[in-house]
């Protein structure tokens, strides 16, 4: 008797991958991707890190904006998030996320040698994409964070909570710290919506060893600050009480980098690229402009014969 051939990986949705656009990582899990490609030759690299529960589709604002500036556009869903495989917002270590972005942009740099590379990341993925430009830190031309990750919220992370969600971890790792509040994203209620609406974000609970291993990574984030030389855009919201503004000021201070800019938003809440619709369109010019000031001037066409 023939062996029965495998039935293709299917994404939690149920589509297979063979119709997806994906990568595979290290560990043979299936990382679905996007791409935002321009019509003309590439001038650049733009790599989107999303942030916790929630997937890659809702950057399809900004990516299409640079995309309009000819600079080729690509994300990923992280393991355990959105069409990728994985356990749902859960995740062994934080630095899988490093290495599996590190892997996609390496394999678009091995498309487009070249080219310089950006990254964007929002909230958790902010503290993606700072902890992979440290890996880094020659191989990036600037990092765009929009709310990122940088500390953990002081209230939420007092020494007796730090100290109590060890012991949990220890004893009940599963155990739900309950889920993130929607109407704490924007202030846009459209926008509240969308997000309680899409299947594809993740409305459950988070676990604390979820919740610790965002810790480690805001620990390891504090004693990497003075070391970072990489340019940065920041852009947080001082109303943002999902990931605090504390961490992005203490960035902007202690790093070393000559080129940085740290724009606060009045009264901005966490996704300030879907908060009220004049920061929402303010956050895609700054990010779009950061990145294009600091692209390399194009090079004229060589006359012929010459």
């Amino acid at each position: 008797m023939p062996e029965p051939s495998a039935a293709p990986r299917q994404s939690p949705q149920g589509v297979p991958y063979t119709d997806l656009q994906h990568i595979v990582n290290a560990d043979g899990l299936h990382l679905f991707c996007r791409y935002w490609e321009p019509a003309d030759a590439p001038r650049a690299l733009v790599f989107i890190a999303h942030g916790a529960g929630e997937h890659c589709g809702p950057y399809d604002e900004i990516a299409q904006r640079l995309k309009e500036l000819s600079l080729l556009v690509f994300a990923h869903d992280h393991v355990g998030h959105g069409q990728s495989e994985g356990d749902r917002m859960n995740i062994k270590d934080f630095q899988v996320y490093i290495r599996d972005s590190l892997q996609h942009i390496d394999l678009m740099k091995s498309r487009h040698p070249d080219l310089p590379v950006f990254v964007v990341g929002h909230s958790m993925g902010g503290a993606i994409s700072i902890l992979t430009a440290c890996e880094r830190p020659s191989d990036f031309a600037g990092v765009v964070l929009i709310a990122p990750m940088v500390q953990m919220n002081p209230d939420s992370a007092t020494p007796f909570k730090v100290f109590l969600a060890k012991v949990l971890n220890h004893m009940l790792p599963s155990l739900s710290l309950g889920s993130i509040e929607s109407k704490w994203v924007s202030r846009d209620k459209t926008q509240v919506e969308a997000y309680d609406t899409d299947e594809l974000n993740y409305h459950g609970g988070m676990r604390v060893s979820f919740g610790m291993q965002l810790m480690g990574a805001a620990a390891r984030i504090e004693r990497e600050i003075p070391s970072i030389s990489w340019p940065f855009l920041l852009l947080h919201g001082d109303a943002d009480k999902l990931c605090d503004i504390r961490g992005s000021k203490l960035m902007y201070e202690k790093a070393e980098s000559s080129d940085k800019k740290f724009k606060i938003y009045e009264g901005g809440y966490h996704a300030l690229h879907h908060d009220l619709p004049e920061v929402a369109e303010s956050v895609l010019k700054e990010a779009t402009s950061w990145i294009t000031e600091r692209l390399p001037a194009t090079k004229s066409p060589q006359p012929q014969g010459s």
